[in-house]
């Protein structure tokens, strides 16, 4: 079932190209990955040091493979340095679980 990954994080006010470019390097790593389907990063409008990545991915699989993936641990522990807090992870799947 189509899968949605909502991923919140707080980045502190220095190093936005840093962080911008890890977050584009990751997106570009995800992008060769098996089930991956796209990705947006927003911004938000009330608090610019808070940024939310929502990926779109085939299947939950895919995902878990992909999050759990030595590479994607190494991008997290680059990104964690610039980060506030922990990311927030929220995952949801496209459709009804009632079979609908």
């Amino acid at each position: 079932m189509l899968t949605k990954v909502l991923i919140k994080r707080r980045f502190r006010k220095e190093n936005e190209r840093e962080i911008l470019h890890l977050l584009n390097e990751l997106r570009a790593k995800a992008m060769g990955i098996p089930g991956y389907v796209s990705g947006i990063t927003m911004i938000s409008a009330e608090d610019p040091q808070t940024m939310l990545v929502i990926g779109t991915w085939e299947k939950l699989d895919h995902w878990l493979q992909w999050k759990d993936s030595a590479e994607r641990k190494q991008f997290e522990a680059m990104l964690e340095v610039y980060q506030e807090q922990p990311a927030e992870y929220e995952v949801y799947l496209v459709g009804s679980p009632f079979g609908e």
